[in-house]
């Protein structure tokens, strides 16, 4: 008996013909996470990603390696398991009890069996091995009784090319490992919508940069170290990111003196845009991202995306949260941990710059045609693009 630990994957193994690309980056990017905290073999089984200790002793540090797998993009679930080399039904029965008493002997609990039988020709179907070992434990172990409907724990009894036995199901995010879909590149600021957005992304398998826009005096200090804390949190699921940090107070300096106030959020928005594409193209990315939610503010119109939108010429912008509400980002937000980060209260360049009425409605070519007439625009956005302080995590 050998403790391991099973991670699952769900939409990869509906890939075709790339599939094995997909979970050899899979099985990559574990093996990378865990060299940080010891020696581990890292393999495929049948659909699942198999995790087995290198030391002698067997020893597997659950509370060490459990959170370095079950954050990364593309694994469904991790569990800690028992492997066993002896499918023999006498052993299964045997060791599954002790896994239970192991695990479940603090107080009463009501439990089933279920058992996945990928070998065909084991003597026992998956129904009797389930009714056999239920029983077995049921006779060996006080504080259990049999709920079939809606029991408090589930043993899993996995046979494989090797039995796995396991109770405890610990959810990971899902969606595909990250670099599997190219790259992007997010306009980040230290709010709460574009690093769910960045999650969004990676989630779907696209490695991803970050692009802040700094404004001092306007914003502190602590404004900054907000996004690099919102960068370094992200990267906790996205793995390597780099944060590029964009002085942008002398272009809003420039847009603020040079327009009428309600139109100048849609002409800053533009300029955040011309940068981050020169740096996207720069770094051989795909495409921008933003935290944009249709309606949520009056830069999120649909006027207003389309208008900001025309001030980017190569790459297509993706906004994966154009059809959510506040809600539903802030919900996402605390299950990645950002939330708090991002509640802090430092502001960023564009809400200390924001009119009292902005435009909701602006019309593409008289916005267009402004921007032109903003002396030294194109001067200043090189200048920035020449001063950016980069941080990689």
């Amino acid at each position: 008996m050998q403790n391991v630990l099973l991670a699952k994957y769900g939409e990869i193994a509906l890939r075709g013909k790339n599939r094995h690309l997909i979970e050899n980056a899979l099985l990559k990017t574990i093996s990378k996470n865990l060299e940080k905290v010891g020696k581990y073999w890292v393999s495929k089984e049948q659909g699942r990603v198999l995790i087995e200790s290198k030391e002698e002793s067997g020893f597997f540090d659950y509370d060490k390696v459990i959170p370095l797998v079950v954050n990364i993009l593309g694994i469904t679930a991790v569990c800690p398991a028992i492997k066993l080399d002896n499918s023999d039904i006498n052993n299964i029965r045997e060791k599954a009890l002790i896994h239970m008493k192991e695990h479940w002997s603090d107080k009463n609990y009501t439990f089933k069996v279920e058992t996945k039988r990928s070998d065909k020709q084991y003597p026992m179907d998956s129904r009797e091995i389930s009714t056999d070992i239920g029983g077995y434990i049921f006779d060996n172990m006080d504080n259990i009784s049999v709920n079939v409907r809606n029991p408090d724990i589930i043993l899993m009894v996995e046979i494989r090319n090797y039995v796995y036995v396991y109770s405890k199901i610990i959810k990971g995010f899902g969606g595909l490992p990250v670099g599997t879909s190219g790259k992007a590149t997010v306009l980040l600021s230290g709010g709460i919508d574009s690093p769910v957005s960045a999650f969004m992304m990676a989630k779907r398998g696209v490695s991803i940069e970050a692009v802040y826009f700094n404004s001092p005096p306007y914003t502190s200090d602590r404004a900054k170290q907000k996004v690099i804390d919102l960068a370094e949190q992200l990267s906790t699921f996205t793995g390597e990111i780099t944060l590029y940090i964009v002085p942008f107070t002398e272009i809003q300096l420039k847009i603020y003196e040079s327009v009428p106030p309600e139109k100048m959020t849609i002409l800053l928005k533009r300029a955040m845009f011309k940068i981050a594409e020169k740096i996207a193209i720069k770094n051989n990315s795909q495409g921008l991202v933003t935290g944009d939610s249709i309606g949520q503010v009056a830069s999120q119109t649909m006027q207003a995306i389309e208008t900001i939108n025309s001030a980017v010429k190569e790459l297509p912008v993706f906004r994966p949260l154009c059809s959510m509400d506040k809600q539903e980002i802030i919900d996402i937000a605390r299950k990645l941990g950002t939330f708090d980060i991002s509640i802090r209260p430092y502001e960023d360049c564009c809400t200390i710059f924001v009119a009292k009425h902005p435009e909701t409605k602006p019309k593409k070519s008289i916005i267009e045609n402004i921007e032109k007439n903003i002396k030294d625009l194109d001067i200043l956005i090189e200048k920035a693009l020449n001063n950016i302080e980069t941080i990689k995590f």
